[in-house]
C-alpha cells in the first residue's frame, strides 16, 4: 500500500479539534504505521490595522477540510472516519479519492520551493476616506482610487494646490478616517 493523501470533511471551525482529536485516536489504537501526518490548509495573512500596525494571522484556505496522509484500509478507514468532528471523506461514489502531488500542493498553496506565499489583507477599498501617516505628504486628506494588496499599495487621490493628484503610497504610509 502506499501513502497517499486523503481530504477529510469536518465541521466548519473544528479543524484543529479534529486534527488533535485524530493524533489521540492513532496513538490510542496503534495507528501509526498506516496515518502518517494530518494538516490543516492554511496560509500566513499581514492584515494592516489602523495607523499602519501589521498583524500577522493564519487563515484557513479551506474551512471544513483537513488533509490525512494514510495508507487507506478498513481500520485506518475507520479511524478517521469516527473521529468526532468528521462527517466524511471527499471522494467519488462514497469511495474515498487520494490527491495528486499536484493537487496537494494547490491545496497547500505551495510554491515549486515549497514555501506557503504570504497575502496581505487590508481595511482598504475604493472610495475609503483616507489620511496619509507619513513621508512628504502626511497629514494629507484623499480618497483610495485603486487596492493593490499583492504589491503593498494604494492609490490614493489628494486634493494638491487645488487639483485631484493620484499617489502611489504603500499600506503603512495611510491610515483610514472613520
Amino acid at each position: 500500500m502506499s501513502k497517499r493523501w486523503y481530504v477529510v470533511h469536518t465541521y466548519s471551525g473544528y479543524e484543529n479539534r479534529v486534527k488533535s482529536d485524530l493524533e489521540r485516536r492513532i496513538e490510542s489504537m496503534g495507528m501509526q504505521d498506516r496515518i502518517f501526518d494530518i494538516e490543516i490548509p492554511i496560509e500566513h495573512v499581514t492584515e494592516i490595522k489602523e495607523g499602519g500596525h501589521r498583524e500577522t494571522k493564519d487563515a484557513k484556505i479551506f474551512p471544513g477540510y483537513v488533509l490525512v496522509r494514510m495508507e487507506m484500509d478498513d481500520d485506518a478507514w475507520t479511524c478517521v472516519r469516527n473521529t468526532p468532528g468528521v462527517t466524511g471523506f471527499l471522494g467519488a461514489n462514497g469511495k474515498p479519492a487520494p490527491l495528486s502531488r499536484d493537487e496537494f500542493n494547490k491545496m497547500m498553496r505551495r510554491s515549486s520551493k515549497g514555501e506557503a506565499p504570504k497575502r496581505t489583507a487590508v481595511g482598504l477599498e475604493v472610495g475609503t476616506t483616507v489620511r496619509v501617516t507619513s513621508g512628504p505628504l502626511a497629514d494629507f486628506d484623499g480618497q483610495v482610487a485603486e487596492v493593490n494588496a499583492e504589491a503593498g499599495k494604494v492609490k490614493v487621490i489628494l486634493l494638491i494646490f487645488g487639483r485631484e493628484t493620484p499617489v502611489e503610497l504603500s499600506f503603512d504610509q495611510v491610515a483610514a478616517i472613520s
